[in-house]
């Protein structure tokens, strides 16, 4: 029998790492910040309601979407970023429905890779949640090294979700990231065994 399991954490915290060792035991992975970009993309009706609510500004030389310009925007205006998720979640919800659905249909079990999964309240869309954990201040120092951020600008990132440790606490299942590379493929090895996914390798 297929399952449907969302996968989450916290900015930072390896959810899609985790998302790309999924794919090598058979799992079929369908990704909200693919679906997001997707929905925004040069020439689409979601980018042209975009461009109403937010002017010329939020459309690039290019024809795409400028992110850093409307994100600067909704991160510091609820009502606008309230704007934008209205334009785009329910585009969003469409790729991702017809995804899932496809795969499903061809006996696979899916990873809904969704980083806002609790804060969306999407956990009730899922068969299980498997959080992906690692401390604050790992998601603050990754933060700060990948996307070239001040200390202020991570935090305010981090903090801008539920924490991570509220998260684990509503998961069924939480990966932990304290470690490196080969932990976290250690630890998601684990648990696949342990809830039947894959066999041990003892066995």
């Amino acid at each position: 029998m297929s399952k449907v399991i969302g996968i989450t954490g916290g900015i930072a915290t390896g959810k899609s790492t985790v998302s790309e060792l999924l794919t090598a035991y058979g799992f079929k992975i369908v990704d909200a910040d693919i679906a997001s970009r997707e929905a925004v993309k040069k020439g689409s009706k979601g980018l042209e309601q975009v461009k109403e609510i937010f002017g010329e500004e939020a459309i690039d030389e290019n024809g795409e979407m400028n992110r850093q310009y409307v994100g600067e925007i909704v991160f510091n205006h609820p009502d606008l970023r309230e704007a934008l998720n209205e334009i785009v979640h329910p585009i969003v919800r469409e790729i991702m429905e017809q995804e899932k659905n496809n795969y499903l249909e061809h006996g696979y079990h899916v990873i809904m890779d969704i980083p806002l999964l609790y804060e969306n309240e999407l956990q009730d869309t899922v068969d299980e949640v498997w959080v992906v954990y690692t401390s604050e201040s790992i998601q603050i120092d990754r933060l700060i090294e990948r996307n070239n951020l001040s200390l202020e600008d991570a935090k305010a990132r981090v903090y801008s979700q539920i924490s991570i440790d509220k998260k684990s606490r509503m998961a069924d299942h939480v990966i932990d990231n304290l470690g490196d590379k080969l932990e976290l493929k250690q630890n998601l090895q684990k648990l696949l065994e342990e809830e039947g996914y894959i066999q041990s390798e003892s066995e």
